[in-house]
C-alpha cells in the first residue's frame, strides 16, 4: 500500500452557538481537510484546524507545510514502513503540529486499513465506548447558568466551563452554574492561560472556600510559564490539568519531572498526530499520571482519530472530545457515533471514514 497522492480541501461546518473563551470567539469550524490516496485504492482521511492563538497554526502555513514539506517526503513510501513515515513527517519541518497531526492521523487511517482492524484495537482495545463532557461558553453568569442546564437535560453528567474573563466574575459564574445543576454534576473549568499565577490561587481558593467542588482547573496561566504553573499546582487543593503547557512529548516529560500539574491534557493537534500522543501516554503511565483526551473547534474526521485513542489506553481517564457535537451538521460518513455525551467505536477498519461531504478541493 504505497502512498501515491495527498489532496487537500477544506470544510465549512456553522456551531449551534458561538464559542467563546478567554482567547477567542468562534462561530464556525473552518477546517483543512486531507486524502491520502495509495495505489491500492485506499484512502486516509485526516483533518486539521486553523488555531492560531493557540497552535500557532493559519490555513495558509497548514496548506504550505503539507505542499511544500509534507508532500516531497513520504510519497512513494509503504504504509507498511509505518515508523520510517513517522520519522519523516516529523523531520519534514519544525513545529506546524497541525498539518503533521492531519497526515498522521491520515496515515493512521490506512495503517488501520492494511491490518483490516479499527484503529483503537491496533492502539490497545481497552475499549469500546467513551463518555464526553460538554463545553460552556464563558458568557454572564446567568447564561451560563441556563446553557449549563441544557446540557444536563441532553443527558451530560459533566461540564467543563470557560472562565479566565475577569477573575471575580468567574467565581460568580461558578457559584450561579453549581447552583442551577446541584451537586451530582461534575463541574471542571478552562482558563485558557486567563490568569496570573497569584491571581488564579486566589480565585480557586475563593472557589474552594464558596464549596464549588471543582473536579479540576486546566491551564491557569500562560502557556509558557511553567514556574507560575507549578506554583498553581503546589499552592490550591483543585487538581491542575496542564493543556497549552504540553505540546510535545518532551513539554510533557518537564511537566511531569517538575510535578508542576496534576493532569496532562493531550491534544492531537498539539502533539502532532498521534504518533506524539501515544509517547505522551507512556510517560503519563511511567509517572502514574492520568491524561485528558481533548480537541480544538474540530469536525468528526480529527476528533475521531482523537476517540480511537481514548478507547485504546486506560491512563486517558478523562474525555473532552465534544467539538462534533457543537456544529450544527455533520459531514462525515462513518467513524464514530456521537450521540450527545456517549461516543461509540465501530469495528470498520481504521478510523471507519468513508466520505466527507461538502469538501471544497484545492486548486492545482
Amino acid at each position: 500500500m504505497k502512498i501515491t497522492d495527498i489532496k487537500i480541501g477544506q470544510i465549512s461546518v456553522p456551531l449551534k452557538t458561538p464559542f467563546k473563551t478567554a482567547l477567542r470567539t468562534v462561530n464556525s469550524v473552518e477546517d483543512i481537510i486531507v486524502e491520502v490516496h495509495t495505489d491500492t485504492g485506499n484512502i486516509g482521511f485526516g483533518e486539521a484546524p486553523p488555531t492560531g492563538v493557540i497552535t500557532g497554526d493559519t490555513k495558509g502555513a497548514i496548506i504550505g507545510a503539507i505542499e511544500e514539506h509534507i508532500k516531497k517526503n513520504i510519497i512513494g513510501m509503504d504504509i507498511e514502513n509505518f515508523e520510517e513515515i513517522m520519522i519523516k513527517l516529523d523531520k519534514s519541518l519544525i513545529k506546524n503540529t497541525s498539518a503533521k497531526a492531519a497526515i498522521d492521523i491520515a496515515l493512521h487511517d490506512l495503517y488501520g486499513q492494511l491490518y483490516n482492524a479499527p484503529l483503537y484495537k491496533l492502539l490497545g482495545g481497552y475499549r469500546k465506548e467513551i463518555t464526553t463532557d460538554i463545553t460552556i461558553s464563558v458568557n454572564d453568569p446567568e447564561e451560563m447558568a441556563k446553557d449549563s442546564l441544557d446540557a444536563i437535560k441532553r443527558g451530560y453528567t459533566t461540564l467543563k466551563i470557560k472562565v479566565g474573563k475577569n477573575a471575580l466574575l468567574d467565581i460568580e459564574r461558578m457559584k450561579a452554574i453549581r447552583k442551577a445543576v446541584g451537586y451530582d454534576v461534575k463541574l471542571r473549568i478552562d482558563a485558557n492561560q486567563g490568569w496570573k499565577p497569584k491571581e488564579a490561587v486566589q480565585t480557586l481558593r475563593k472557589m474552594e472556600d464558596e464549596g464549588l467542588q471543582i473536579e479540576f482547573v486546566e491551564q491557569p496561566v500562560a502557556a509558557h510559564d511553567i514556574e507560575g504553573l507549578k506554583f498553581v499546582t503546589d499552592n490550591v487543593s483543585i487538581p491542575v490539568l496542564a493543556d497549552e503547557s504540553v505540546f510535545s512529548p518532551e513539554d510533557a516529560l518537564t511537566i511531569l519531572q517538575r510535578r508542576a500539574a496534576d493532569l496532562i491534557n493531550i491534544k492531537l493537534m498539539k502533539t502532532g498526530g498521534l504518533h506524539n500522543a501515544l509517547k505522551i501516554c507512556s510517560l503519563a503511565e511511567i509517572y502514574g499520571v492520568e491524561c485528558m483526551i481533548g480537541c480544538m473547534l474540530e469536525a468528526k474526521v480529527s476528533v475521531n482519530a482523537a476517540v480511537h485513542l481514548a478507547a485504546a489506553k486506560s491512563i486517558i481517564t478523562k474525555i473532552d472530545l465534544d467539538g462534533p457535537v457543537l456544529c450544527s451538521e455533520d459531514p462525515v460518513e462513518g467513524g464514530a457515533i456521537f450521540n450527545e455525551y456517549k461516543i461509540t467505536l465501530n469495528d470498520e477498519p481504521g478510523l471507519g471514514i468513508r466520505k466527507i461531504n461538502g469538501t471544497k478541493y484545492l486548486n492545482y
